[in-house]
């Protein structure tokens, strides 16, 4: 029993930091697999020395130490009782690259993304290319044996680990490389562990029954993705064992061990050239599953890149998935099945030649109705779509979901369209209509049977199915584990996946290395049951769990929580883009990515002892640094919406322990200025001076570095009643309902007048109603109730007012877009507030609509050339899109607009302002977009739609930010 002093001594003894919390133990309880087991702690060591004290306390009281990376495994390698070792935060170096021999020698921690990003201006890369590229590190890869869709053509991470350098179980540091005979002769006559490990490989090995018996049961060879148990097999091709010019290399074995065998601390790989620089792709559309598999080995006999595989069902998620939408482009009717084919080179000429080649194929000897051609950024698109799809499976409502058990099998593609017809077979006598997700060129597919896995009677489905399927891909001489390896769910197949002795064979190979079994046990040897440590109590009592918010569309909050599959999309690096997860990419904490935040809630609703399940400091800590930036909304596979869930956490929360002054002031902030309002001048004087708006921070806990956003000289409201009257068009083109948000009311008034300006110049009559505030600063504070009585007034006060005909249209997208988010959630009546959404645009999407239909043209506005920066809002980027706003002002001819590639901005409503938000607000700002405004020339116009975007724009590089109907108005002729 290890207690809390020893804990208390190993913490202390360590540079980095150890952690055996109740909340750190909940977030590294699962993986992206199904399994679930709660750890003893987990350790972020700093360097060699922090691994070798976990080494020897591991030894020391015979406990597990499970190496984990992303966290991103779908066979439960990362799940375990001992010590979890994140290596994601200090092992991230790239310590050396040698451009002639085409090597580079890498931490565990490097994302496989971001390591081909630094390549790229050497003209190099590592090719394998996993579906979870630019948040996989290069450790797990080696861990798994990764594949991708690129191995057709570049081989797996096996085929390019040149040496690892590694700690055995003893502590000791051994670099596995490539040796002579000489030197493995040597290695054997070690009196270390090193030299044991080398003996019990070579007399294991040696005998030719044995060597006879691993040929007879292991996979077939062509089958190039293969990783059940260890590849033995693959050091049979050595020259210590056979007559070959095959080196051996312990590193081999290692990669794809699962961190069963040593510790790796430093990997050095074999890179490739970059691809061809021209590259198209046919995308050939089926009726059947059945037709499509069927083409694959005739188009196999052409040079290809990628080979991959989507279903219907694949197709079909994507279509409620706000981020993939667009990438569906190519899709043509109602296919089946499509087969993405690749093909590259330097020459257009030889490209030309080697399409119209493999569509002479299609049409000859397949059965095939459509061959759209990709070309460009259209490739990238059909990829993207295509790497979505593991993670999209995971946003099916319900309790059912697309379970990875027999998902990675691998048989050789002369076999797949039998093996096919007859899983498919199988499945069908199960009721089941199974996921295909296929590396169909490598012969792999990812097969998932649809199950509840927290009834008992699917549990046991689970366990049949896999069962059958062993069978089946026995009968074919295929591997159970192609990419995504063993870990729990496959592991107990591999005695008789490979023979019982050949089993026995590898677990005495395991011995040799770890005597103790402390390198990641129940995984590949002596594995854990595959349906036991289930992620979901099996046949429990649901727990009820009443919210304010209307989370019906997942069938309440807890299944809206459980959608995350822990893809970890939401650790993506800021170099790949897109918004999530702003807190994880300022602190690298799994509690601060989205899987972190929703694995937390789904542990401690499901778990909880409290009478409000939702009482819980460990909830609040992880909610604490989500700025509700709502990127997760879209960028999540599974469409996991935080933002929601932290709102309704931070209501029920503060039922039980109350309501803080600060939140109240910021919650009721346009009640505050209304009534500032009333001297305005004094109000701008206390926040503007010093001394007053010091005092203002220190009472309410606002950043001392902040500048406290002052009144306009008049509302917007105020400006209106003297002045919309005379603006209106004579004969206008339509009506639309300008919404007066309450930031651009009391703070942003100049903003609201341009956009009236705009509006009536371009010839619309502009309306404006007398309405509540959007509830935005009551929701993101968690005030549902004063929320919820705004919603409902404002659907009520629009509903009559507004249509297809008559939009509402707002200027700040925080407020405008509550409409069409966070009112579907807390209005009563739902189907007015879906009518009143649907027709509720931020400006820019209006402008957009209209320029798309030739109603607006740039001969109304300037000639004169400008350079615009666009920072887009957040919200706006997660449920409309930036691409608005970029069209809007690409209008007048000369300008010349380009896009920050940035995410959120880090000020995010109140969160900027709150003293202990501070640092990370700037940290986050410091990632992307204060570089770029900083670097941008004076006469760069920056454009950022959001009130809190402007303000963090100005506080972080002293540039001033406009709104872009500000832009467009001083364009007008």
């Amino acid at each position: 029993m290890i207690d809390r002093p020893l804990l208390d001594t190993l913490k202390s003894s360590l540079e980095g930091d150890f952690k055996f919390d109740k909340l750190s133990k909940a977030l590294y309880a699962t993986d992206a697999s199904v399994y679930r087991k709660i750890p003893l702690g987990v350790a972020f060591p700093k360097h060699k020395k922090d691994l070798q004290t976990l080494l020897a306390f591991a030894r020391e009281h015979t406990i597990g130490l499970i190496p984990r990376t992303a966290g991103t495994s779908l066979a439960g390698q990362c799940v375990g009782d001992g010590i979890v070792v994140d290596v994601s935060k200090h092992f991230t170096s790239i310590l050396a690259l040698d451009e002639k021999s085409k090597t580079v020698t890498v931490e565990p921690g490097v994302i496989r993304d971001d390591l081909n990003r630094y390549l790229k201006p050497f003209g190099l890369f590592f090719g394998p290319n996993t579906s979870t590229s630019n948040r996989c590190m290069i450790g797990g890869m080696v861990g798994n044996n990764s594949s991708g869709t690129t191995s057709i053509q570049y081989g797996v991470t096996r085929d390019k680990v040149v040496a690892l350098k590694t700690l055995l179980s003893d502590g000791t540091e051994v670099r596995f490389s490539d040796v002579s005979i000489t030197e493995f002769q040597d290695k054997l006559k070690l009196q270390t562990l090193e030299g044991e490990v080398y003996r019990t490989i070579y007399n294991e090995l040696s005998p030719t029954v044995v060597q006879q018996r691993i040929k007879e049961l292991f996979p077939k060879p062509e089958i190039h993705r293969r990783n059940t148990g260890y590849a033995i097999d693959e050091l049979l091709a050595t020259n210590v064992f056979i007559d070959s010019d095959v080196p051996f290399n312990m590193s081999t074995l290692l990669t794809g061990s699962e961190g069963t065998l040593a510790f790796t601390t430093e990997i050095t790989l074999q890179l490739d050239s970059l691809p061809p620089a021209e590259g198209l792709m046919i995308a050939a559309h089926f009726n059947s599953i059945e037709s499509c598999l069927q083409a694959v080995a005739p188009v196999m006999r052409h040079t290809l890149y990628t080979c991959e595989m989507m279903d219907k069902t694949i197709l079909d998620c994507t279509k409620n998935n706000i981020e993939q939408l667009k990438n569906r482009f190519f899709i043509q009717e109602d296919p089946e099945a499509i087969l993405m084919i690749e093909i590259r080179d330097d020459s257009l000429v030889a490209l030309e030649e080697k399409k119209e080649a493999i569509l002479t194929t299609l049409a000859l000897e397949t059965q095939n109705y459509a061959q759209p051609v990709l070309t460009g950024s259209q490739i990238d698109q059909a990829l993207e779509l295509r790497k979505a799809g593991l993670g999209l499976l995971g946003n099916l409502v319900g309790d059912k979901k697309a379970v990875a058990c027999i998902e990675d099998t691998a048989v050789a593609v002369s076999d797949l369209a039998d093996y096919i017809n007859e899983f498919t077979a199988l499945m069908k006598r199960y009721g089941q209509k199974a996921v295909y997700y296929a590396h169909a060129g490598a012969g792999e597919l990812h097969l998932r049977p649809i199950l509840d896995l927290k009834k008992s009677e699917d549990v046991r489905l689970f366990k049949q199915i896999t069962d059958d399927v062993a069978e089946l891909v026995k009968k074919y001489k295929g591997s159970m584990s192609g990419e995504h390896g063993d870990g729990i769910v496959r592991a107990g197949y591999i005695p008789f996946m490979i023979g019982a002795e050949n089993y026995e064979l590898i677990k005495r190979i395991k011995h040799s290395f770890d005597a103790q079994n402390i390198f990641n046990p129940g995984k590949i040897v002596d594995a854990y049951p595959m349906d036991k440590n289930l992620r979901y109590e099996v046949d429990r009592e649901e727990p009820i769990i009443e919210t304010f918010m209307d989370f019906s569309d997942s069938q309440g909050i807890l299944r809206a929580a459980e959608k995350c599959n822990g893809s970890g999309d939401c650790r993506k690096s800021v170099e790949s883009g897109g918004t999530m997860c702003p807190s994880y990419r300022a602190t690298k904490d799994e509690k601060d990515t989205t899987r972190g935040r929703a694995n937390t809630l789904r542990e401690f609703l499901t778990n909880s002892e409290e009478v409000n399940r939702f009482n819980h400091k460990e909830l609040k800590e992880v909610f604490d640094l989500c700025i509700s930036c709502k990127g997760c909304a879209s960028e999540c596979p599974s469409n996991v919406d935080v933002g929601s869930l932290k709102a309704e956490f931070e209501y029920q929360y503060q039922k039980v322990n109350g309501t803080s002054w600060r939140t109240k002031l910021f919650a009721y902030s346009n009640a505050l200025n209304s009534l500032g309002r009333t001297t305005t001048g004094v109000t701008n004087f206390m926040f503007n001076n010093s001394v007053t708006s010091g005092l203002i921070k220190f009472m309410f806990g606002i950043a001392k570095e902040r500048s406290l956003p002052l009144l306009s000289k008049q509302s917007l409201r105020s400006w209106c009643a003297k002045n919309l009257d005379v603006l209106q068009p004579k004969r206008p083109l339509k009506t639309v309902c300008l919404f007066v948000d309450e930031f651009t009311n009391h703070l942003d008034t100049s903003i609201g007048i341009d956009a009236i300006l705009l509006l009536t110049t371009l010839g619309y009559k502009v309306q404006i109603v007398k309405h509540k505030e959007s509830g935005r600063t009551f929701i993101s504070k968690g005030l549902l109730e004063q929320a919820k009585k705004i919603a409902n007034a404002n659907v009520k006060i629009f509903h009559p007012l507004i249509s297809s005909t008559t939009p509402l249209l707002g200027i700040e997208p925080s407020a405008i877009l509550t409409f069409r988010d966070e009112y579907l959630r807390l209005a009563d009546d739902k189907e007015k507030a879906k009518s009143v959404a649907d027709n509720s645009f931020v400006i820019d999407e209006f402008l957009f609509s209209e320029i798309e239909k030739g109603i607006i043209t740039s001969a109304q506005f300037t000639q004169e050339a400008r350079t615009i920066k666009i920072h887009g809002h957040c919200h706006q980027k997660a449920l409309s899109t930036i691409q608005t706003t970029f069209t809007a002002l690409n209008l007048p001819e000369n300008f010349n607009v380009t896009i920050i590639p940035s995410g959120c901005c880090g000020m995010a409503g109140s969160f900027g302002y709150e003293k202990e938000h501070y640092d990370i607000s700037m940290k986050i700002g410091e990632q992307t977009l204060f570089p770029v405004v900083r670097k941008a020339p004076a006469d760069t116009i920056i454009v950022a739609l959001g009130t809190s975007c402007r303000h963090q724009i100005e506080d972080g590089t002293q540039r001033i930010a406009v709104h872009p109907v500000t832009v467009l108005k001083n364009a007008l002729l």
